[in-house]
């Protein structure tokens, strides 16, 4: 049997780094319409149109699969809010542009926000975490608190405990895309309007 494959992506050919990149997509596209229990390495061999023992080869299981595709749709979720937040050098601006980013990634990305979903909650209903705090991966939080701790340095943004904002506005973000993916009709657009107003007044100052 050949070696199994090295995971350090330093260490792989462009074509086995193409490959990789292949059975992640297939893997997000299963994940997200079938769920997570029910995708096996057999279908994702199949989608990919290879064989089971060459998934293997590059993963070595169906658990380590589905980790790095969760870390692959989280780091370009991140990607898309920092760099949108770098455009902005007024706080308050940057601020709801991490709003707006947030918003529109899971709009243009339902397929990620599946797997997300797929993977971070519990299986029977869908309705706990698996792991308490584990949808805060990427700093998520942290990264608002610093924002809004930004803009208090700034004498833009009011007092208050930048966790427990940040982890309200990020409550909110959450509820807006958890009814828009049961209720697809339910505009988005409209309610990244309102969600920017809601923490532009609940942030601040009010001299």
């Amino acid at each position: 049997m050949a070696p199994r494959r090295s995971a350090d992506p330093e260490a792989l050919t462009f074509t086995e780094r193409a490959r990789r990149q292949q059975i992640v997509e297939c893997t997000i596209d299963l994940i997200s319409t079938k769920g997570y229990p029910a995708t096996s390495l057999s279908a994702i061999a199949e989608a990919a149109g290879i064989s089971k023992a060459a998934v293997l080869y590059h993963f070595s299981s169906k658990d380590n699969l589905a980790r790095l595709t969760l870390e692959h749709v989280m780091e370009r979720f991140a990607a898309h809010v920092q760099e949108r937040v770098e455009r902005e050098t007024e706080p308050c601006a940057a601020i709801v542009a991490y709003v707006r980013a947030m918003i529109s990634y899971q709009q243009a990305n339902r397929r990620h926000v599946r797997v997300i979903t797929e993977m971070l909650l519990d299986d029977q209903d869908g309705t706990r975490l698996k792991t308490p705090g584990s949808h805060d991966t990427h700093d998520r939080w942290q990264h608002l608190a610093g924002l809004l701790a930004r803009g208090q340095e700034a004498g833009r943004v009011r007092a208050f405990d930048t966790r427990t904002v940040a982890l309200a506005i990020g409550g909110a973000i959450d509820n807006v895309i958890s009814h828009w993916l049961v209720h697809p009709d339910y505009d988005l657009d409209a309610a990244a309007d309102e969600l920017e107003t809601f923490t532009l007044s609940a942030i601040r100052r009010q001299d």
